[in-house]
């Protein structure tokens, strides 16, 4: 669970702060151009970072500096608890005159306590090991060392960290790209969401018990599926295809034929067996009440809320005023800036003064935090 998250200099977060430690669902509100979806960007670039991207041109660009604010660093600090132990990244980029990629300044990571590296620029520092004195390393400037850094077993804290960076679940669906094909199998569903067959194909690799879970889940909000099947088409491949009760003429449908509606109910219970079989993970999903009814919204909000209390942590993003109402006023927080010169300010809903509907007048525009 994430206890700190600090961004710097990225894009409308400047010196900006995610107050989330000790929630288990988080919903950010606010007008477009607020920062709700940077925030889950600036998330991205830890999540790819756990995904084995080093180079730092791959993941920000020189336009991502606030206001092209090239005197200070683009900073991320990331404090996290897994099973019961404090990890604390850092890291910071900036872009020197004459530069055209950003480079490491600094990077850091802290376990329980304890250093397992520290950086300035192209010089890595490694702890005293076993009686051998602290080791130094040089390297490109422009790769992160933490994806680079050997772990010596899957209970190395290293690992631990990098996979749980990796694993993330940060949404921002494109339904009518996702057919359902596979030709691999993943637990990184990416953005998009267009790999979807590949990640139902490693979910259920990984972890076959998923599949109850997911069935199960889809036919609260579709009473009249019968099965999703995922069968071989050819060599290496697979595509999922959808059967409903009744059907007689059509076998089955292909899943690009689902409505975006029903695909995003499709990712809403992976997502919840993902974090049920590999979890605890941390999602992030930009505006998941996209593509619904109106009907379909509340339990779609409240059984995501419920499906990560024991565990993980789920962010979103909304405008819904129905989705925002499945949210307490303690873990709703507000995103505001009054021009795009400004940085993005954050508040709780709850700190908010106002009697009456807050969240009505807060939708349609007539109360600024």
């Amino acid at each position: 669970m994430i206890h700190r998250f600090y961004v710097h200099n990225y894009r409308s977060l400047e010196n900006f702060e995610l107050p989330i430690s000790g929630l288990s669902s988080t919903l950010l509100i606010g007008k477009n151009g607020a920062g709700k979806s940077t925030v889950g960007f600036a998330l991205e670039i830890l999540q790819k970072i756990g995904r084995g991207i080093n180079r730092v041109g791959e993941l920000l660009l020189p336009r991502d500096i606030s206001h092209g604010k090239l005197d200070a660093p683009v900073r991320i600090e990331l404090e996290v608890d897994l099973e019961g132990v404090r990890y604390e990244y850092k890291l910071a980029m900036d872009l020197p005159a004459g530069f055209r990629e950003l480079r490491v300044a600094e990077e850091s990571l802290v376990v329980g306590g304890e250093s397992k590296f520290d950086r300035r620029v192209a010089d890595v520092t490694l702890p005293p090991l076993g009686g051998a004195p602290a080791a130094r390393i040089g390297l490109d400037w422009h790769l992160i060392w933490l994806p680079i850094m050997q772990a010596t077993s899957d209970s190395d804290p290293v690992h631990v960290f990098t996979q749980w960076l990796a694993r993330m679940i940060i949404l921002r669906p494109y339904p009518l790209r996702i057919k359902g094909d596979s030709t691999e199998e993943t637990l990184h569903p990416n953005t998009e969401v267009t790999n979807l067959g590949d990640w139902w194909s490693g979910l259920i690799a990984h972890a076959p018990a998923a599949y109850s879970r997911i069935d199960a889940s889809l036919k609260l909000l579709m009473p009249d599926l019968k099965d999703i099947k995922n069968p071989v088409i050819a060599r290496d491949s697979r595509s999922l295809i959808v059967q409903f009760a009744g059907q007689k003429a059509v076998p089955s449908l292909p899943f690009e034929l689902l409505s975006d509606g029903e695909k995003c109910m499709v990712i809403w219970a992976l997502t919840m067996a993902a974090n049920d079989a590999y979890g605890p993970v941390l999602c992030f999903w930009d505006e998941p009440d996209n593509f619904l009814a109106i009907s379909e919204v509340a339990d779609f909000a409240t059984d995501l809320r419920r499906a990560f209390q024991a565990g993980g942590q789920f962010i979103a993003t909304s405008h819904n005023p129905e989705a925002i109402r499945q949210f307490s006023d303690d873990n709703t927080f507000v995103l505001y800036r009054r021009n795009h010169l400004e940085p993005s300010q954050i508040r709780s809903l709850a700190s908010l003064n106002y009697s009456g509907d807050l969240i009505g007048a807060l939708t349609r525009g007539e109360l600024e935090p």
